[in-house]
């Protein structure tokens, strides 16, 4: 269905809008843009389901973009954190052309969850490693280093990716989904090889263990306002991508999202830098996210996008309180911080409702999402992919990253806005920094009180028995007093590690192996490729110099080779016969070998 909301793509005109961010005076350009998310806040809300825009590129079917539930509930969320992420950055002090870059990077982002086929979905996905990428640079210093590994890893997910695409293109016959009019029968990616190369390619994106280190290794680097939009949108379109090429789940993907839900939990604890701490959470919180997508059930997917929507309020909140910290202070370790509640009370109750929200406390937003991922681990039905004890193993591994979660914010607040007294005396949020905070804060609250508000953005509905294997009811008295008790847990384990935690320096990850076994394999290849070009180069100009000393002075050779003497010199005539006779045989011998050829 086109209609008239249809006739431009939301994506290309934030594009537009970012270039006039970057030329504008900084008061005028930083209202164009939020103004401009808040119109496509709007159109997103407008615009009805089944609209797509159907085009042909290369000789190919696209769809720009196709509004179905899952992409509206992605349009929304990124429109309203672009309007609070664009006022942040404002508040902050962040130059015009970085809040450009990051307006392109939401258009980027946009255009990937709004496509209608995989050709669209690539295009912009790459263009998306590319805005946020220029994002980090724009700061330059430690970022541009951070900056260099991030766009090399996200090359590397997006050209595996593109082969899986266009495998599935060959089983297939087109690049459309399934879910517009003319697409294919079975939706997903072809199985077999397309499926292992886009489940590591999105796994790039989304923080699979092992292919992870790019996120707490850039998002600390860039400005705080940068970290802010950076924390949202490419993980966060990667599990909407997972989604598209995993429709039915998977159980590897299910196994890896409870893997990252308890590894990230547990780096996040051993970190003191407030942006690196929070950046390992973002692997875990994605984690459920991939969890739910992999089980494959409508009940645990609406809980991965519920998780998609609640996790983009509390963590974009969390950076902002962590950026606020850092504006005032200019200190990022927390161990160099303490008592700032009393200096900064609307950074620790904003602080506080947000790590209330990710660490799942019952009446914060994460509460109502990650419940639904738990129990849709939890329940089997008749003809699932997954069987009981699978579930059991798996619902064990989300709560213990949910215990993981509680003790990392327990530390980060307690360094940040309890440990000791105050040693500076400093600010609080601006009025900006206020407002962008105050209001994301009151949406966790409010998504978290009236769950009903949340239901209605998913696309499944979790209250109906005919569309979901288990009907969910949030405030159960079994899903608070779990909350609770994960909460008192969490609490319980802080105390017990506090002491040794507060001994540990920094500890590895796997990038302090591969980091090396790059550069020095690298640097390896470099110096022995140059190295025997140096030696062939050598080789062949040796070479000639003998045949122009041959040329130049024979009779010298000859002597050299044992022919003739001082007083005889060698004969280096040759009759005609014998001429004749050799060139003859070195003619045959070309042609012979030609023929062969």
């Amino acid at each position: 269905m086109t209609t008239a909301l249809t006739a431009v793509p939301p994506g290309v005109v934030l594009l537009a809008v970012a270039v006039l961010v970057a030329l504008l005076p900084r008061r005028v350009g930083h209202a164009l843009g939020i103004a401009a998310s808040a119109a496509t806040l709007a159109w997103v809300w407008t615009i009805p389901a089944g609209a797509y825009l159907p085009t042909e590129f290369l000789g190919f079917e696209a769809v720009l973009f196709n509004v179905d539930q899952f992409s509206r509930l992605m349009g929304i969320i990124f429109a309203l954190i672009g309007v609070v992420a664009v006022l942040y950055s404002y508040a902050s002090e962040a130059e015009s052309l970085q809040t450009a870059f990051a307006l392109s990077y939401v258009a980027t982002s946009f255009g990937a969850v709004f496509a209608g086929d995989w050709l669209t979905l690539i295009f912009f996905w790459e263009l998306m490693a590319v805005t946020s990428t220029l994002l980090v640079w724009h700061y330059r210093g430690k970022a541009v280093r951070a900056g260099y590994r991030y766009a090399i890893f996200h090359g590397i997910g997006g050209t595996l990716l593109m082969a899986a695409i266009l495998q599935t293109y060959v089983a297939k016959g087109t690049f459309l989904f399934a879910s517009v009019p003319g697409g294919p029968e079975v939706a997903g990616i072809a199985a077999g090889l397309p499926a292992a190369l886009a489940a590591v390619g999105i796994g790039v994106n989304v923080g699979f263990i092992g292919l992870h280190t790019w996120l707490p290794d850039t998002y600390p680097r860039p400005h705080i306002a940068a970290s802010v939009f950076l924390c949202v949108f490419t993980t966060k379109t990667g599990v909407y991508g997972m989604y598209r090429a995993f429709p039915e789940g998977h159980l590897a993907i299910a196994y890896m999202g409870g893997g990252m839900a308890v590894f990230g939990a547990t780096f996040a604890l051993f970190q003191n830098d407030m942006r690196r701490l929070l950046s390992y959470h973002i692997q875990s919180q994605v984690g459920y996210m991939i969890a739910g997508v992999g089980i494959g059930s409508a009940l645990s997917q609406a809980g991965a996008f519920a998780h998609v929507f609640n996790h983009i309020l509390y963590k974009g909140l969390l950076f902002m309180t962590a950026g606020v910290i850092i504006y005032r202070t200019g200190e990022e370790n927390l161990k160099k911080l303490g008592g700032l509640a009393r200096e900064m009370p609307i950074t620790a109750v904003t602080f506080t409702v947000a790590a209330l929200s990710i660490a799942g406390f019952p009446y914060f937003n994460g509460f109502v999402s990650k419940g639904i991922i738990i129990d849709g681990a939890h329940y089997t039905f008749e003809e699932g992919p997954l069987l009981l004890g699978e579930f059991h193993t798996l619902e064990w591994l989300l709560l213990l990253g949910g215990i993981g979660t509680f003790m990392s914010f327990i530390k980060f607040g307690y360094y940040a806005f309890l440990h000791g007294p105050a040693d500076r005396s400093v600010a609080d949020a601006n009025r900006g920094q206020t407002v962008a905070m105050v209001a994301v804060a009151a949406l966790c609250v409010y998504y978290g009180v009236f769950d009903g508000a949340l239901f209605a953005l998913l696309p499944f509905d979790v209250t109906d028995p005919a569309v979901v294997e288990e009907v969910y009811t949030t405030y159960t008295v079994p899903h608070v007093v779990e909350g609770v008790i994960l909460g008192l847990l969490g609490l319980l384990g802080f105390a017990l590690v506090k002491k040794p935690l507060s001994k540990l320096g920094r500890v590895p990850d796997v990038d302090s192996l591969y980091n090396p076994a790059v550069f020095y394999g690298g640097r390896g290849v470099i110096v022995g490729v140059t190295e025997g070009y140096a030696a062939v180069d050598r080789a062949v100009m040796r070479t000639i110099a003998r045949a122009k000393a041959v040329g130049s002075d024979p009779r010298a050779t000859a002597r050299r080779l044992g022919l003739g003497s001082d007083d005889q010199p060698p004969i280096l005539r040759s009759g005609i016969g014998r001429s004749v006779f050799v060139l003859l045989a070195l003619v045959s011998v070309a042609v012979a070998i030609l023929l062969v050829g």
